[in-house]
């Protein structure tokens, strides 16, 4: 995803390889999260991470709750990068980038990833009614809208992108139909299918190259001047169409056969006339720029191109011929290929002739039918240009819902970043309010509150100085009152610890309340007086915030009480404090020894804290000198 981004936006200088860049990348990168999460559900639904071992539990992971959660985020990553209904926008538009990146990525390497890995995977996924009929449905509309797209295009990488895009579809519906003829079927056509189309695409590029034209309503008789490229569009466009004695008529062929064991008869009707448009996009990209008579009076002369320019793709050309002409040459790829699907070994056997059956009746009508499309598509498909259509394609939805989500993230920003202080402690407190009262009551439920406690005259006396302490705090206009009673509060904590046999923390809680209220004498010498900002009602919602918050501070310490998720460590922690520590003091024993980085990391953040208000306390110094001088 990130390095179709970036060759994407390859011209990145011009805003439409930018956008369609960045559009690449939100749709892939987003399916590949929701594939990421349907691993972890794999994960946790068959136990293992290795394929090998989930293929033994297949039958376990289809009966698992979860298994509706993990075909479905599994189907969303792969439809993504496949380009599938409704996320295959991405691929026509990723045709900005140059044209061997669209030969490579877009149109035979890359966007078969997702295909790959619903293959890899349908051993131990494949197989259910849910998985037959997602993968079905979805490829279906994908083939036909593949098809649509390209017929109304004039753009020569365009019609290129929605041939890609109803072979994609056609590849999701084998693997939907998921018997061994199908997935044989897969093998064969993805092989045709990268030979014919990477082909193409080269070609497309040595036109664009000598006549710096790609609209094919410009293009014409280009034979005369690219004779060799005329050839070797002739090839390919030829295994395009499923001709014989081509590898594409082959891997058609046994599409065909593959509807044979599904017992759906409009299944036929969907292969035929998906593969007339794939014809009529043939003829269309390949056939008509070369053969075709020229629109222009006085055509242009073509540009002479280098050597390899026709030279690489008449290898993938010849290559489509030859293996069609002895087709299990390539049983040992195909036929590994099929094993891993099926999950066991399959015996197979490609011929390019089988008789006179079913599947040569539908080749036949394909053809018939492909010439009417081609014949026809020019008016049938014009229609489709309206700006109504414009409104409601999937480039308008996409932008939609990108400018929506920029909205919506603007917003929070707007409201979580407002600026105040006061707006985050606000958003911070009533958010861990929530989360914890919520957690709170999947623990069954809010703590008992014993009013039979042991009665104790000093920690009495203590509360009492606390709460009225607290009090004077709030309502003083003196700052040093207020600073006072605040550190009266410190020192009341630290004297808690000292009765609850805490005597480091209680000296720890002197020392730096000491410093802090000596800190703080000094520093609000140089603040103003108190001033009353806020309104009563606001201050109002803070005093009730502010009890909210105590009061679940005390219910989540009263529940820790009661509460226990896992084992103590306590006794753990006691019992190796003196042979391993060499310490009876455990506090001290757990802070140098068991949490030793912990409270080097303390140390460390204390001493920062140290200097810098040493460096505040000698700029102040040094600005009082300065006035005084």
């Amino acid at each position: 995803s990130i390095l179709s981004y970036l060759l994407v936006g390859f011209y990145h200088e011009k805003a439409e390889s930018r956008r369609n860049a960045l559009q690449a990348l939100l749709i892939t990168g987003s399916g590949g999260m929701c594939l990421l999460a349907g691993f972890i559900l794999l994960y946790i639904a068959g136990g293992s991470w290795k394929i090998t071992e989930l293929t033994l539990v297949a039958e376990a992971v289809k009966a698992h709750a979860l298994y509706p959660s993990i075909f479905t985020l599994i189907a969303i990553g792969a439809f993504t990068k496949s380009a599938q209904f409704p996320f295959h926008l991405w691929l026509p538009n990723a045709m900005v980038a140059p044209t061997p990146i669209s030969a490579y990525l877009h149109s035979a390497t890359m966007v078969k990833a997702g295909v790959f890995l619903l293959g890899l995977l349908f051993p131990i996924i494949g197989g259910t009614n849910l998985w037959s009929i997602t993968l079905m449905s979805v490829g279906a509309v994908t083939l036909f809208v593949g098809g649509f797209f390209g017929l109304k295009q004039h753009d020569l990488k365009a019609i290129l992108a929605g041939t890609t895009l109803a072979v994609l579809g056609l590849l999701i519906l084998l693997l939907g139909i998921g018997t061994k003829k199908a997935l044989l079927a897969l093998c064969l056509f993805i092989v045709g299918h990268a030979l014919y189309k990477a082909c193409l695409f080269m070609v497309a590029g040595a036109v664009d190259k000598a006549t710096g034209d790609r609209d094919v309503r410009n293009l014409g008789g280009l034979r005369r001047y690219m004779p060799i490229t005329a050839s070797v569009a002739l090839i390919a466009a030829l295994s395009k169409m499923g001709l014989p004695p081509f590898y594409g008529f082959i891997g058609k062929e046994y599409v065909y056969k593959a509807s044979d064991a599904w017992p759906a008869e409009w299944l036929d009707w969907v292969l035929v006339a998906g593969n007339a448009m794939i014809f009529a996009l043939a003829v269309k990209a390949a056939i008509f720029p070369f053969f075709k008579k020229n629109p222009n009076t006085e055509p242009a002369v073509p540009k002479s191109i280098p050597f390899e320019m026709y030279a690489c793709p008449a290898v993938l050309a010849v290559i489509g011929l030859g293996i069609g002409m002895i087709p299990n040459s390539l049983t040992p790829l195909t036929g590994a290929a099929v094993d891993a699907l099926v999950g066991k070994p399959v015996e197979i056997k490609v011929a390019l002739w089988t008789g006179f059956n079913k599947a040569l009746l539908m080749s036949g009508v394909t053809v018939i039918l492909g010439v009417i499309v081609v014949l026809a598509s020019n008016s049938a498909f014009r229609f489709l240009n309206l700006p109504c259509f414009e409104k409601i394609s999937p480039n308008a939805l996409y932008d939609r819902i990108h400018n929506g989500l920029l909205a919506l993230a603007k917003g929070c920003t707007q409201l979580l970043q407002s600026g105040p202080l006061r707006n985050y402690l606000v958003i911070i407190i009533i958010t861990t309010l929530g989360l914890v009262g919520w957690k709170l009551s999947l623990l069954s439920g809010m703590p008992e509150v014993s009013l039979k406690l042991p009665f104790n005259i000093i920690v009495l006396t203590l509360v009492v100085i606390m709460i009225a302490s607290t009090i004077v705090a709030v309502t003083s206009l003196s700052k040093l009152t207020s600073l006072i009673a605040l550190g009266v509060i410190g020192f009341s904590v630290a004297l808690f610890f000292a009765i609850y046999s805490a005597p480091d923390l209680a000296i720890t809680q002197i020392l730096v309340e000491t410093l802090i209220v000596v800190v703080f004498a000094w520093v609000i010498r140089k603040i103003g007086q108190y001033k009353k900002y806020s309104e009563d009602k606001t201050r109002l919602f803070d005093a009730c915030l502010a009890i909210a918050s105590g009061v679940m501070m005390t219910l989540l310490v009263l529940k820790s009480k009661t509460l226990e998720l896992s084992a103590p460590i306590a006794n753990a922690l006691t019992e190796m404090s003196y042979p391993e520590g060499k310490g009876a003091n455990v506090v001290n024993v757990i802070l140098v020894d068991f949490r030793a980085l912990d409270t080097l990391g303390e140390i460390t953040v204390l001493t920062i804290a140290a200097l810098g208000v040493w460096a505040l306390l000698n700029q102040l110094r040094s600005g009082e000198n300065s006035e005084e001088s």
